[in-house]
C-alpha cells in the first residue's frame, strides 16, 4: 500500500518513520520542507506538492495542529486523491469538522476517517499509540494495517466524529485526574507528608493513573509549560465541541480547566 503523510511534527514524525518500516511506501510532502530533514534515513518518496504526493498514495495520514489547518491541507489534497482513496486525520479536533470534512471529500469519491491519537511522542517512537476511530468500519478496517504500524490498540468508535469525541473525552479526563491529584498534594503537604514520594507510592498502588504516571516522567519542570498549553487548547476544543452538540458539560469543563491551570504549579511542587 501506498500511503502519503502530512505533518512531520514531534508526533507525525515517529509515526511517518513507523508506517516506512513496516514496509509500506511512504510518500511525504510537508508545507515546511525542513520538516522532511527528520526523514533522512528513512526510505520514502517526496513530492513537490500536495497533489503529487495524493495522486501517489492510497491512503493519506495528516498530522495537523487545528480543523482550520485540516481544512486546508485537505483542499490541498484532494485534486489530486482517486476515488476510493482514504483520507486520515490523525490530530485532535471537533467532531463537527470531522462530519464537514467528511462530506467536503465525499463528492470526489472520497473517504474520510479521523483517527485521532493518543501517547504522544514516546507512545509514537515505541509504536504503542492508542488510535480512535470514526468513520465506516470498512473504510476503518481497510487503513487499520496502516494504523497498527505506530499503535498497540486500535479502536473504531462508530461513524464520522466518534474519534474525534473520544479523543477528547481521553483528554479532558486526564485533566480531571490532574485537578485530583493536585488537591491531594496540597493536602498532604499541609500534614506534614512528602509530596514527591506520596505521588511515587501512589503509582505502585490502586490510585494509579496515566495522570499519575506522567508526572516526572513526561511531564517535568522543562516540558510542563508546553504541556499545559496544549491542555488549555484541548479544552478550548472540547468545549466548542460540547456546545456544538448542545450538551451541559460545564462542571467537566471547569473541573478539566483547574487540571489544565494547576499543572505547572504541581510539578515544580513535585520537582527533585
Amino acid at each position: 500500500m501506498h500511503v502519503g503523510f502530512v505533518g512531520l511534527g514531534d508526533q507525525g514524525l515517529p509515526m511517518a518513520v513507523a508506517v516506512a518500516e513496516a514496509g509500506f511506501t511512504l510518500h511525504t510532502w510537508d508545507r515546511r520542507p525542513e520538516a522532511l530533514d527528520g526523514l533522512r534515513d528513512v526510505p520514502h518518496v517526496r513530492h513537490g506538492s500536495a497533489g503529487e504526493l495524493a495522486a501517489a498514495s492510497e491512503v493519506v495520514g495528516m498530522c495537523v495542529n487545528t480543523d482550520e489547518d485540516v481544512l486546508e491541507v485537505a483542499s490541498l489534497l484532494l485534486p489530486g486523491l482517486r476515488a476510493g482513496s482514504v483520507l486520515v486525520n490523525h490530530g485532535t479536533g471537533t467532531p463537527a469538522n470531522a462530519v464537514r470534512l467528511t462530506e467536503f471529500c465525499a463528492a470526489a469519491g472520497v473517504h474520510v476517517l479521523d483517527a485521532p491519537v493518543s501517547g504522544g511522542r514516546p507512545a509514537a517512537r515505541e509504536h504503542r499509540l492508542t488510535t480512535m476511530v470514526g468513520g465506516s468500519p470498512d473504510v476503518a478496517a481497510r487503513c487499520e494495517p496502516v494504523f497498527r504500524s505506530f499503535s498497540r490498540h486500535v479502536v473504531h468508535l462508530g461513524g464520522a466524529g466518534a474519534g474525534q469525541t473520544a479523543k477528547l473525552f481521553n483528554n479532558i479526563l486526564l485533566m480531571m485526574n490532574q485537578a485530583n491529584i493536585a488537591e491531594l498534594v496540597e493536602i498532604a503537604d499541609g500534614m506534614g507528608l512528602q509530596p514527591r514520594r506520596l505521588v511515587e507510592v501512589l503509582k505502585l498502588g490502586s490510585a494509579s493513573s496515566v495522570a499519575l504516571t506522567l508526572l516526572n516522567t513526561m511531564v517535568t519542570p522543562e516540558t510542563v509549560e508546553h504541556l499545559a498549553a496544549v491542555e488549555a487548547f484541548d479544552m478550548e476544543i472540547f468545549d466548542e465541541a460540547m456546545r456544538d452538540a448542545g450538551v451541559a458539560a460545564d462542571d467537566v469543563t471547569r473541573r478539566a480547566s483547574a487540571g489544565a491551570r494547576e499543572l505547572p504549579a504541581l510539578v515544580k511542587r513535585l520537582a527533585p
